[in-house]
């Protein structure tokens, strides 16, 4: 179960007494909150609206189904809120890392329910927030599947811009990246690398400075640079690759690799490419040895002898990165517009699920 959705994907059929169906038989307007979950994600909600016949739901989770004089379109908005606002986790019961939400302490909740009909009108309003961003969300991951697809195909000579018809060829990075090897001057600032990110302030990225007191060893990154980071992180367990998209001169902790491109338009399809984490396994996994704590012993020499199939013309690499930026600006704006949109939507809740803005509603 999803934070707003059900995954029917994985279904198991199993056997059960006909009591048990009954017990626990999903209806058109069920809802199902997490029992037991990480602080932060008990209490999450989902409505069961259009699943599969003879649907049951496990143990694990709460089912609310409301009323005569209860809306469930409502009693979700509402539940969405309780669990945003911390108040699940609040009342939950904690075991090491999990907290217990459970069916008599989730009962025992007082909360607020105007009457039938406001409740109905506030869920219409907020509704349409969630058809918005519903829609941003689809935009977004049509987006995400359109960069899938350059990575397997733009990025490889697969499919070629119109017009383009110069040499592709396998290339050691060796060939295409060069090792400058500057270091800090002592008037750069520290910097991280995120894989969400990419290049980050240290201490906006992890909250204080990790830097030694003398960082004229640490390596110098320019704009454009390529960074190679030797830490497993998350998907990436060899590590990650990213070019540095800020426009001053910048400095990284020494263990990291630092390349100059032979265009910048090169290093922003390298760092799209990178951007997966199959992709940086690939071309990370013949090259690297792994110690006996996971640590990841690699050279920059040896990074750079990896091979990959890239465009030599300038002026294609130029047209493709110039598609890669156009989907990246596009992402951007719809993920802020998303953000928008939630912290408009977190605001109307605050309001109207609380009574403190009431809403007029015409008379039956």
């Amino acid at each position: 179960m999803f934070d707003g959705y059900i995954d029917f994907s994985d279904i198991n059929e199993m056997p059960f007494k006909q009591r048990e169906i009954e017990t626990f038989r999903l209806r058109p307007g069920d809802i199902l909150l997490n029992e037991g979950q990480s602080v932060e994600l008990v209490g999450r909600c989902a409505m069961y609206a259009d699943g599969p016949e003879d649907c049951c739901f496990q143990n694990t989770l709460i089912r609310y189904r409301a009323g005569p004089q209860t809306d469930a379109n409502f009693a979700i908005q509402l539940f969405r809120y309780c669990q945003a606002i911390g108040i699940f986790s609040r009342i939950a019961v904690k075991t090491n890392s999990i907290a217990h939400l459970g069916v008599s302490r989730f009962a025992e909740l007082e909360l607020p329910f105007p009457p039938l009909s406001e409740q109905r009108k506030i869920a219409e309003i907020l509704r349409t927030w969630d058809a918005a961003i519903e829609k941003l969300e689809a935009l977004r991951a049509a987006n995400l599947q359109r960069r899938i697809w350059m990575r397997t195909h733009l990025f490889t000579g697969r499919t070629r811009l119109p017009s383009y018809t110069g040499e592709w060829r396998e290339v050691a990075l060796g060939e295409v990246l060069t090792e400058h090897g500057l270091q800090g001057t002592g008037a750069e600032e520290v910097f991280s690398v995120s894989v969400h990110k990419g290049l980050i302030n240290q201490i906006e990225h992890l909250g204080r400075s990790f830097a030694a007191a003398d960082t004229g060893h640490y390596n110098r990154v320019l704009p454009g640079d390529i960074v190679y980071t030797k830490s497993p992180t998350g998907d990436f367990p060899l590590g990650i690759i990213k070019q540095s998209k800020i426009s001053a001169e910048v400095i990284v902790s020494p263990l990291y690799g630092v390349f100059t491109p032979a265009t910048r338009a090169l290093g922003v399809i390298l760092d799209a490419l990178f951007g997966s984490p199959i992709a940086v396994r690939n071309y990370l996994h013949p090259l690297v040895q792994k110690g006996a704590k996971n640590t990841i012993a690699i050279t920059n020499r040896r990074f750079l002898e990896g091979k990959l199939n890239l465009p030599m013309d300038p002026a294609e690499q130029a047209a493709i990165a110039a598609v890669v930026e156009a989907s990246q600006d596009e992402l951007t704006a719809i993920e802020a517009e998303i953000e928008a949109l939630t912290r408009q939507k977190r605001g109307l809740m605050q309001k109207l699920l609380t009574g403190e803005w009431r809403v007029k509603v015409e008379a039956d």
